[in-house]
């Protein structure tokens, strides 16, 4: 390319600048690519970010310590996480919300509910693979088990699930959300030994989300009734 009379010249400055913005935009659509494939690969039900909690809407949640968790660094430190509450509260947004920012930060995360997790176990066992989905469960920097309590577990079913989080122990972060308080766990797993030996394992080192309040679901549905009968309501000519 010729400059044109009495133009300057161009710049090797101003060549390798463009070059280094090619190469920024590079990286960014690579990271960008990155995130969807951990994304895709955590398996979450729907992507949902912390951006879209309505904190305000539960007094009880430590919005600070929430927001402290979404830097990921208790995922170096293989820590846990576990959300306690009734349902309703939002456990499962903010445990998705924290799988999201994971894979943000470029860390493996994988998301199940619980008793998706046991029948894949007992499916596993079956089929002679057990030991290749435990190396998986392992391997993930972050697992998300939604829903623990809210099905019984058999005994094999429990026992199955006592080993994932005995290879987690240490080695990875998990996060647990539970609608029961931890001395009602025994009834899912029907053996105090086994809910003493998890709960040992699990609030080694763990951050504790207290979740209980009136159902965010049950508020929403009360507030789309009251709109409904609003807008049903005959309105009256004033000669009745």
């Amino acid at each position: 390319m010729t400059s044109s009379p009495g133009s300057a010249p161009p710049r090797a400055s101003d060549h390798t600048g463009y070059l280094l913005r090619l190469a920024e935009l590079e990286l960014i659509e690579r990271e960008r690519r990155m995130v969807e494939r951990r994304i895709k690969e955590a398996r979450f039900p729907a992507v949902k970010s912390l951006d879209s909690f309505d904190f305000t809407a539960l007094p009880s949640l430590n919005k600070t310590l929430v927001l402290e968790l979404a830097r990921c660094e208790y995922v170096l430190r293989r820590e846990n996480v576990i959300a306690l509450g009734n349902s309703g509260t939002g456990k499962s947004h903010v445990a998705l919300g924290l799988g999201l920012a994971a894979c943000q930060k470029g860390l493996s995360v994988g998301f199940t509910t619980a008793a998706a997790l046991v029948n894949e176990l007992l499916e596993a066992r079956d089929e002679k693979r057990l030991l290749r989905l435990q190396r998986q469960l392992a391997a993930y920097k972050l697992l998300v088990i939604d829903e623990l309590g809210y099905v019984p577990l058999s005994q094999t079913g429990a026992e199955l699930l006592f080993e994932v989080f005995s290879q987690r122990y240490e080695r990875g972060s998990t996060i647990v959300t539970s609608n029961l308080p931890f001395d009602e766990w025994t009834g899912v797993f029907a053996s105090e030994r086994l809910t003493g030996a998890l709960l040992d394992r699990l609030t080694h080192h763990v951050h504790i989300l207290e979740m209980n309040g009136d159902s965010y679901r049950l508020k929403q549905s009360k507030r789309r009734q009251r709109g409904a009968r609003a807008t049903n309501i005959p309105h009256r000519s004033p000669e009745e």
